[in-house]
């Protein structure tokens, strides 16, 4: 059996992995679904310093007071930039790391910096106005699927804005690791996603496309679960 550590993306929560950790845990598996500080509910939390580091820090420490060991680590979205924060701190703790339609970061990358430049202003105009977080986008914009919807706009929280902004240093250490996925929805019609799996593949990590919307883990959660069992 594995243990799965499943990170959810911007403005979202633990709420979004249900479906796949009621299917992991009847399999036998171990299911941990932090939600990050700030959002969910940890809304609550929410204040103008929390950056990726806070958002690090909080999977860390669940893998260290839960003594998680051999972890396969998910990352969705925004997730990504995290998990790969967290490689740099617990890689002996992972086993298997899974991009999910998520952030591909290099060394000294911050979600701005991997934006196209059009998506770059909002973010920086908001920074200018003192904004101290980006309000939700429309589930309709990620292709959710319509029966979801209006469940994820109602979940979907604030996302603090310096997670957008801080900048990463990382030394390679997700590369270090033996497994490595990356799963692209391709549905959602997106550059940096494009990106992130050209990256993948230049890399030999092993790579998979689902016919669905950005939130794989409610469009397609039986097709999800069979993909992190094999990167598993």
């Amino acid at each position: 059996m594995s243990t799965f550590v499943l990170v959810h993306g911007a403005w979202h929560g633990a709420w979004c992995w249900s479906r796949v950790a009621r299917l992991l845990r009847s399999a036998g598996h171990d299911v941990f679904t932090p939600t990050l500080t700030g959002v969910g509910e940890r809304s609550h939390l929410l204040n103008p310093t929390i950056n990726v580091d806070t958002h690090i820090l909080d999977i860390v420490n669940e893998m260290k007071w839960q003594e998680l060991n051999n972890v396969v680590l998910v990352g969705h979205s925004y997730g990504g930039m995290v998990i790969s924060g967290v490689a740099e701190k617990m890689e002996k703790a992972i086993a298997s790391v899974v991009m999910l339609d998520a952030f591909m970061p290099e060394n000294g990358q911050g979600v701005i910096d991997i934006y196209p430049l059009p998506m770059r202003e909002p973010v920086q105009a908001a920074l200018r106005s003192g904004a101290t977080t980006m309000p939700p986008r429309s589930a309709a914009l990620f292709k959710v699927n319509e029966e979801d919807r209006a469940w994820v706009d109602a979940r979907c929280t604030p996302q603090p804005i310096q997670t957008f902004v801080q900048k990463l240093t990382l030394t390679g250490a997700r590369e270090r690791i033996a497994k490595k996925t990356y799963i692209r929805a391709a549905a959602y019609a997106n550059p940096y996603f494009d990106a992130g799996l050209a990256s993948a593949r230049a890399k030999n990590w092993r790579t998979y496309e689902v016919p669905c919307g950005h939130d794989v883990m409610l469009d397609m959660p039986e097709r999800l679960v069979e993909i992190l069992l094999e990167a598993a």
